[in-house]
């Protein structure tokens, strides 16, 4: 949908002026510098203004202003999105929902949560485990993303292994359409079959369609036991054939994450106050949590586990026996990203396959890789098959690097598929990964989707330039 878009003029300056605080309407180099990229390589684009509205109401008035005038809005959270999903490509406006930070109501009767969209994950997970209810989705950036960006890419991280993602805890939304209008997607229920499932669609459409104010959340019980486990393998390819094994054992983890023998070692450089003993012969680790109340129960499954990881030629099992252990080997884990991003220039792909398509994903990526030239750490949610590719730029030369990989990424992608698989899990489509969609989608499935968008946002003012 092609689109020209108009510039910001001085007098709808003043007319945002009039909606938001003046404070709250940012022109100035540093705050424009800002928000001008998030967590997504070193891509950068500058925003002409940032506003920082605080009721539904201000940005229904704002985006009535943005539609008449044909000016384009990225909606921004707190900017740890991997996939170019809040960079405002065209200029315009960045809307930062920071100022929608309030957890509205915790419901321990019906076990749901209202919220606002710039609640970080942590503070709300926090809150309703103190009242012995539990959120699951945690994604690696929990301690800083808001709830709203987490739906916008329906969000996973280790518990959704057992547990689901952002989608299957979402219940409603009050949400503010393109074109002005403020309306709410469904019902505080947990059946609903009236009508078209709005809310879902709202869910993962990375901020394309609306811009979300209120989420009800539906809540479960929260689980008082852990038991975390690190196991070693002398087999990458063996650890990851080992991630079915237990599935098929009836054992359902609360999370089985994989990690290459790199991406521990790098961690290890990386994050001060964490030590594990790694033999040189080790090459990759499975982290295996089970959680539940009755601790017996626990060790009786965690050996079940066990007896499945020893046939697929793993080492010696590292049980966790302390919270700080547990704290520690779930930081070791959360902090891989961070740990490869401090070695060297580079890309991570989301993949996402059948569990039990993990091996040839892996090995697929390896021969891939050394057609192309570089190297990869491999790493993420082996449980629900979403493995997180870090390619390296190490040696590449810059030409090879801009040119020859993304020919390489589009083999990884079609082998994703072939297995069953998509060309994202949790990170989205956003800016990046739109040149891959054909491969996920057929024409027919990207047009309806280009229809969707049209018909909820005519004049393609929010977040263009994503997804398609």
């Amino acid at each position: 949908m092609m689109v020209t878009y108009n510039k910001i003029t001085p007098s709808i300056i003043q007319e945002f002026k009039t909606i938001v605080e003046e404070k709250y309407v940012l022109l100035d180099k540093e705050n424009l510098e800002r928000y001008s990229h998030d967590e997504t390589e070193d891509l950068e684009f500058f925003p002409e203004i940032v506003l920082k509205p605080r009721t539904p109401n201000e940005i229904s008035e704002i985006l009535k202003i943005c539609n008449a005038e044909k000016i384009p809005v990225t909606p921004r959270g707190a900017g740890t999105g991997l996939s170019g999903g809040a960079l405002p490509i065209n200029g315009g406006v960045i809307l930062s929902m920071e100022r929608f930070n309030e957890i509205l109501l915790i419901d321990e009767r019906n076990l749901q949560a209202t919220v606002e969209p710039g609640v970080i994950n942590q503070v709300f997970q926090e809150a309703v485990i103190a009242k012995d209810l539990f959120y699951p989705p945690d994604p690696a950036s929990y301690g800083s993303c808001f709830l709203g960006g987490n739906i916008a890419h329906s969000s996973g991280g280790p518990k959704a292994v057992k547990y689901g993602v952002t989608k299957d805890y979402v219940l409603n939304l009050e949400v503010v359409l393109p074109t002005g209008e403020i309306i709410w997607t469904g019902a505080n229920v947990l059946k609903n079959s009236t009508g078209y499932n709005l809310t879902q669609l709202m869910v993962g459409s990375e901020g394309t369609l609306g811009i979300i104010t209120k989420i009800v959340f539906k809540l479960i019980p929260h689980p008082q036991k852990t038991v975390v486990m690190l196991v070693p393998f002398f087999s990458a390819e063996k650890a990851c054939e080992a991630v079915p094994a237990v599935f098929r054992e009836g054992i359902v983890p609360s999370g089985m994450e994989f990690m290459e023998r790199d991406a521990i070692d790098w961690v290890l450089k990386y994050v001060d106050g964490i030590s594990i003993p790694i033999k040189e012969n080790i090459q990759a680790h499975l982290l295996v949590e089970l959680d539940g109340n009755d601790l017996d129960m626990l060790m009786k499954e965690a050996e079940r586990v066990t007896e499945v990881m020893m046939k697929y030629e793993c080492d010696e099992i590292l049980f966790a026996d302390s919270e700080e252990q547990k704290k520690n080997l779930w930081r070791m884990r959360r902090s891989v990203a961070e740990a490869v991003k401090s070695n060297s220039v580079y890309k991570e792909e989301d993949t996402v396959v059948p569990r039990a398509e993990l091996p040839k994903l892996l090995k697929g990526v390896k021969e891939i890789g050394e057609r192309y030239g570089f190297k990869s750490v491999c790493y993420g949610h082996a449980g629900d098959g979403n493995l997180h590719v870090n390619i390296i730029k190490d040696k590449m030369s810059d030409d090879d690097w801009n040119n020859k990989l993304p020919k390489g990424i589009r083999e990884i992608f079609e082998l994703c598929v072939k297995l069953g698989g998509t060309i994202s899990g949790e990170h989205g489509i956003g800016l990046v990964q739109k040149s891959y969609i054909d491969i996920a989608l057929k024409q027919k499935a990207i047009e309806l989707q280009k229809g969707i968008k049209k018909l909820f946002d005519p004049n393609n003012i929010l977040n263009p330039g994503k997804i398609f």
